[in-house]
């Protein structure tokens, strides 16, 4: 059974005469990679910001990692977060900042390191997306793909249990998006971080999620397994539920007949 980590119980969110989120319960499990899809204006990212309370619910209980966020001050709070990376669709990056002060900068603000513990964590951060030669690089002498990778590594610099990323891929053109997707994929196998993705490209979320929900004015229409063959294979709700279930299950077929085919490649080769 895998440990439930994030937990969303009956959450809701409303903006004025708008509601965003409407009554969700969601489980998700540590270690798994967790899309969420929907439609623009589906409630996806106001969903994503509630997990670190960077919207507050308006009714419900959010809990990450064992603690209730929804119930801690402000200062257990602030602590809490810690736990809780977040990369945005713009990076969101300290422009008259290098590489290395951006990534260092979450590790000022929580303190209780040394410059030396610093430097050490950002270099390990840095060397785990491939960005160790742009230490004393600017945002704006990196493309939007090395951009988005001391995102990530400032992300991780806390050594967060929970990855949140908001549309992460959206600003990037097709081969910097399967570079970026493979980097996260290796994060979570190495660092057992749990990574929840939201994203309207259901090529991003078919890639790398191992489960996914599907979110319509503000709940959950359907969730599913997409590493489990009988869960593709049943009934979808949703129009994405059934064109994504559909990509994945096509992509596996196609995968498995080229590693039918190689033995016998190989042997016409011999």
């Amino acid at each position: 059974m895998t440990t439930t980590l994030i937990r969303i119980e009956h959450a809701s969110k409303a903006f004025g005469d708008f509601r965003a989120v409407r009554d969700v319960s969601l489980d998700i499990g540590q270690g798994e990679i967790f899309g969420l899809i929907g439609k623009s204006g589906a409630g996806k990212s106001t969903l994503l910001r509630l997990i670190n309370l960077l919207e507050r619910p308006d009714q419900g209980a959010i809990t990450v990692d064992g603690r209730e966020l929804t119930s801690l001050s402000k200062r257990d709070l602030r602590d809490a977060r810690a736990n809780i990376g977040m990369i945005f669709q713009q990076f969101n990056l300290l422009q008259n900042a290098t590489v290395f002060d951006n990534v260092a900068f979450p590790l000022h603000i929580h303190g209780g390191q040394s410059k030396q513990q610093i430097a050490a964590r950002v270099r390990d951060c840095l060397d785990l997306v491939g960005l160790t030669d742009k230490t004393d690089s600017y945002p704006a002498q990196l493309s939007g793909g090395q951009k988005q990778r001391v995102a990530i590594a400032r992300a991780l610099a806390s050594k967060p249990a929970v990855l949140l990323c908001d549309e992460p891929t959206s600003a990037l053109d097709a081969e910097t998006t399967r570079a970026l997707l493979g980097t996260l994929k290796d994060i979570n196998q190495r660092l057992d971080v749990t990574i929840v993705i939201v994203s309207h490209e259901l090529d991003v979320i078919g890639e790398v999620c191992d489960h996914v929900a599907v979110i319509e004015n503000g709940a959950i229409a359907e969730q599913f397994a997409l590493d489990d063959v009988a869960s593709l294979a049943a009934p979808r709700h949703t129009t994405l539920g059934r064109e994504l279930a559909a990509a994945v299950a096509n992509r596996a077929s196609a995968a498995n007949a080229l590693a039918a085919i190689a033995p016998l490649t190989e042997t016409a080769h011999v």
